[in-house]
């Protein structure tokens, strides 16, 4: 496989407060000055901001529709109307639909970023903090446990880690579901208990708060009733507004590409890679974007349970060889922008230390404890030779699959694991619904390893007394076993290629 970087900096944020506060949209416009009639939006009329003319809502959607831009006052209006729910679902349906249909200009992915992100509140933090504040992000893939190992990495490295994830849905699995399979971890926290958590470990991992970024909320409820999900400008603006309101210095995207990804192409990664890190500069965030394959799954395990596990055994040094490329490429870049280390190299040794010399696991075992998990516990998952089933739920069944025929492992297609983990109670089909921590799958084998017939491929961990056959017979189209290697080199993560702006090259 393929990871191709776009690293693209902007100007430095603004100093933070030497406190944590919130500002919210109200305070903003009258530090702004501007006239109160400009928040006066409804269904019928929605005036601009600029309160010359009316501007109704029809006019909105009809301009996106026929193929217009939207000027930064007509966004506005619109994100105001979403969010005070003066604005029918079918209205904002429409929105969206001609949204997903005509795309929208950097200045209108621009404005609808900045605007989503101030619907609610924007954290700030201590001066002190203020170069040193990062978080990552990834698009979704499968066996995706990237924010468990590079979290308390980056806070062993001196960075301040205000991670807001989410959950599964569809085939990606969610980081806050696997964590949530730790007894005791709590996502949700105040910002109060976030900054304490913060100060006192230099990480946590938390769910999104009710009063950050709620016009994303409703949005994206939409889309996801409206086939408008894949919208590019609207991924931009949901992830990157949500990624301005935790205020910080540096961004690091993991975008996606390949048949478990929703961006299907290279091509169309880059794309949306290059639309994030534009967006990010623009509310100045040091943004940086890595582009990496997934066809396959990251790691050799996927599900809830057993990622916790292989992450744990990652932070203890044991981890698989992509997983690592990934861990320490992203929080290398992180470091560098940070300006803690001088170029990526550097950057990627010191997350190696940190993860392999037992720092970032003492962070992991920190962060657990001050989220609610018994000190007991988080003790025991993180010892050496841990009995992680004595804590952890394991599934009432386990299955191996063998091998089909003797040869080399070509391929080994992670959409269709997922896809059945999924059936499987592994993820949900809806928000609310709760998942199977216990389910799921660990890789036996590797892509280009040679194996015999007969030979145990893969272990699935499920609760249901037998496998339908149509699920048995899906896990087993995953697996591509050939007489040769000619698949292998596109399923490798593999950094190849970077672009790096020429202060860093």
């Amino acid at each position: 496989m393929l990871i191709l970087m776009l690293f693209l900096l902007s100007p430095f944020i603004a100093a933070a407060h030497t406190h944590t506060h919130t500002h919210t949209h109200t305070e903003r416009e009258r530090e702004r000055n501007l006239p109160s009639c400009c928040c006066a939006v409804n269904l019928h009329c929605t005036r601009s901001w600029l309160c010359a003319d009316m501007i109704t809502i029809p006019d909105l959607i009809r301009k996106k529709r026929d193929g217009g831009q939207l000027s930064d006052d007509e966004i506005k209006a619109f994100i105001q109307a979403v969010k005070e729910k003066t604005i029918q679902d079918s209205q904002t349906g429409a929105m969206l639909m001609a949204i997903w249909l005509n795309g929208m200009v950097s200045a209108e992915i621009k404005a609808l970023t900045r605007e989503m992100m101030s619907s609610g509140e924007v954290m700030e933090w201590p001066d002190e903090w203020k170069n040193f504040m990062v978080d990552k992000h990834s698009t979704g893939g499968v066996g995706d446990k990237v924010s468990l190992v590079l979290a308390p990495a980056l806070a062993a490295c001196g960075c301040k880690v205000p991670m807001i994830s989410g959950r599964g849905l569809a085939h990606t699995g969610g980081t806050l579901d696997k964590l949530e399979s730790i007894p005791g971890f709590k996502v949700e926290q105040s910002r109060e208990q976030i900054l304490e958590i913060l100060d006192s470990v230099g990480c946590c991992i938390v769910g999104q708060t009710e009063t950050l970024v709620p016009a994303d909320r409703v949005l994206y409820a939409l889309r996801d009733i409206t086939s408008t999900v894949d919208s590019l400008p609207l991924v931009t603006g949901s992830i990157i507004s949500k990624k301005g309101a935790e205020s910080l210095f540096a961004l690091v995207l993991d975008v996606k590409f390949g048949r478990a990804a929703i961006c299907k192409d290279l091509e169309s990664a880059t794309e949306l890679a290059q639309m994030l890190v534009e967006a990010g500069n623009g509310l100045g965030i040091h943004t940086a974007a890595v582009l990496s394959g997934m066809n396959s799954t990251i790691g050799r395990c996927v599900g809830n349970s057993v990622e916790v596990i292989e992450s744990l055994e990652t932070l203890k040094g044991n981890g698989p060889d992509d997983l690592m490329e990934l861990v320490t490429t992203q929080g290398g870049l992180l470091l560098v922008m940070t300006g803690l280390m001088s170029d990526l190299s550097e950057g990627r040794k010191q997350i190696s230390e940190a993860v392999v010399g037992g720092a970032a696991l003492s962070k992991f075992q920190a962060m657990m404890e001050a989220q609610g998990v018994n000190s007991d516990t988080a003790q025991l998952l993180c010892s050496t030779n841990a009995d992680y089933y004595s804590v952890l739920r394991k599934a009432k069944h386990q299955l191996e699959l063998k091998a089909p025929a003797d040869g080399i492992v070509l391929e080994i297609d992670g959409l269709v694991l997922a896809q059945v983990l999924h059936r499987l109670g592994a993820g949900r089909s809806k928000a609310g619904e709760p998942v199977n921590h216990s389910v799921g799958a660990v890789l036996l084998v590797s892509i280009g390893q040679r194996v015999t017939k007969g030979d145990p491929w893969l272990r699935l961990h499920y609760e249901d007394l037998a496998l339908t056959p149509d699920q048995r017979n899906h896990l087993e189209s995953a697996l591509t076993v050939g007489a040769d290697k000619k698949i292998q080199t596109q399923q490798k993560h593999t950094l190849v290629e970077k672009i790096l702006p020429e202060k860093y090259q």
